[in-house]
């Protein structure tokens, strides 16, 4: 079913307006609680859409929206990760950090808009090319599965590279991306966040977009499922950016949901997967891996609790040891 005109600009309006309530709502201090608040209002319409797509298109189609926003969610996550590394070893202020992540999930929404027109094209007109996305989703969930593999070299590697080709300042000017120096335009180091966002997000939408490819064809249901997932990831990246290291085996989550669906592209035309199926295994792995990283979080939080009353064990019995050996 084609999706008329209409309802891609009363989707695209609809967006705007979303855009624009965020930004007024959260202009003040990125605290932990308004940063919780707003995740989960994104969440809350990212579902509440999901409802209209059923009501309109009905339920096929909706469980592919779902699936495919579950899917990007968890791989945003991925994102965060990254986005924390890279603005440490930059040493982007707090306060400057809203202002690239807003610019920059506008951004990379446009982008991903225009890769994800470009693979649709590319599925019409070459059939073949379902496979290599296949082939693709499989790799990089492959690669996220090898030891050693760490979530934060691309976007400082990005970043290195834009300091050899850009003159770049050595402070911050605030919030501006540009300053004039000895007669010259120079860029700050927030310019060059920016752009390593927008550089990291590409890298990984080759991975994300093929993979949402695998639950559905529909462009409208791909779109709009990136969209939410990425209009969430500011609010995301306040929740979580501060708690990266509690999520121990959510890496491993996302690798394996990407094998999973590389899979599911390759072996297509010997068995078909429904999308409930699909569905149902992406909720169970992502809620696998927050599980196991929360087990392990609260294990290690008992062993920590545990340490200092074995050293005080350890020292009364050291000094009773001494106090006998010199009575004797």
């Amino acid at each position: 079913m084609t999706v008329p005109l209409w309802a891609w600009a009363v989707t695209l309006a609809v967006f705007a307006v979303l855009i624009a309530a965020d930004l007024m709502l959260t202009r003040g201090a990125a605290s932990l609680r308004a940063a919780a608040v707003a995740s989960a209002s994104w969440i809350a319409v990212a579902l509440a859409f999901g409802v209209v797509v059923w009501l309109w298109r009905g339920p096929d189609l909706a469980g592919q929206y779902f699936a495919g926003y579950l899917l990007e969610k968890a791989l945003s996550i991925d994102n965060v990760f990254v986005f924390v590394l890279l603005f440490a070893s930059l040493e982007v202020p707090q306060a400057l950090q809203r202002r690239v992540l807003y610019l920059g999930v506008a951004g990379a929404l446009v982008l991903r808009g225009g890769f994800i027109a470009a693979g649709g094209e590319l599925l019409e007109h070459v059939s073949w090319i379902f496979y290599v996305f296949g082939v693709l989703v499989l790799v990089a969930g492959l690669r996220m599965l090898r030891p050693g593999h760490g979530p934060g070299s691309p976007g400082r590697l990005i970043a290195r590279g834009l300091r050899r080709v850009l003159p770049v300042s050595e402070d911050f000017a605030g919030d501006r991306f540009v300053v004039r120096s000895g007669g010259r335009l120079v860029a700050t180091p927030l310019l060059v966040a920016l752009i390593a966002i927008e550089a990291t997000d590409l890298m990984f939408a080759l991975d994300s977009i093929p993979a949402v490819f695998g639950v559905t064809d529909d462009l409208f249901v791909v779109f709009t499922s990136n969209a939410f997932a990425l209009l969430g990831l500011r609010a995301l990246y306040f929740l979580l950016g501060g708690a990266v290291d509690r999520f121990a085996y959510l890496k491993q989550g996302i690798a394996a949901l990407l094998v999973f669906i590389g899979a599911k592209m390759l072996l297509d035309p010997l068995i078909h997967i429904p999308v409930a199926v699909s569905l149902a295994v992406i909720a169970l792995v992502v809620a696998a891996a927050v599980v196991a990283s929360r087990w392990r979080e609260r294990r290690l939080d008992q062993r920590r609790e545990q340490a200092p009353s074995r050293d005080t064990r350890s020292r009364d019995k050291s000094g009773r040891d001494k106090s006998e050996a010199a009575a004797r």
